[in-house]
């Protein structure tokens, strides 16, 4: 049984909430503890519980949050945004209107290079077409 499913399991059967420490975090999300680390320096991380030693004791809330700001980054936001819209998760329900916006921008954002990218894709099937034809290929 690996260690995190260790620890979920122990957790689970004790009736207590299951926590992961950096390392397993970093393993679970592909981040390095250094990433994890800065993202709470930053404020784009919620606080991150600690034991009685000090280290950090990630939830699974707080995995849920780091594959949003995994989606977020996919989708290009400037880390400044994010910090910003984790400030505003913080701050409230009556912030709701400012992510909301925050978020519709990105999702423009995203849409604009969706649109441009469709464009440089059917450029490289032109030119991938005009390759099988040329070099004796099948056309695809």
């Amino acid at each position: 049984m690996s260690a995190i499913a260790s620890t979920s399991t122990a957790a689970s059967t004790s009736g207590t909430r299951p926590h992961y420490t950096i390392s397993e975090v970093a393993a679970l999300t592909g981040l390095t503890a250094h990433t994890l680390r800065w993202y709470e320096r930053i404020g784009l991380m919620p606080h991150v519980d600690r034991s009685h030693t000090g280290q950090r004791r990630f939830s699974e809330r707080d995995l849920g949050w780091l594959a949003f700001v995994g989606k977020l980054r996919l989708t290009g936001m400037p880390v400044a945004d994010m910090v910003r819209y984790a400030e505003l998760v913080r701050e409230g329900d009556h912030t709701r209107d400012e992510r909301r916006e925050l978020l519709e921008a990105t999702r423009r954002d995203v849409l604009t290079r969706i649109t441009e990218l469709q464009d440089t894709l059917a450029v490289l099937d032109i030119k991938i077409s005009h390759y099988g034809t040329v070099c004796g290929g099948t056309p695809t």
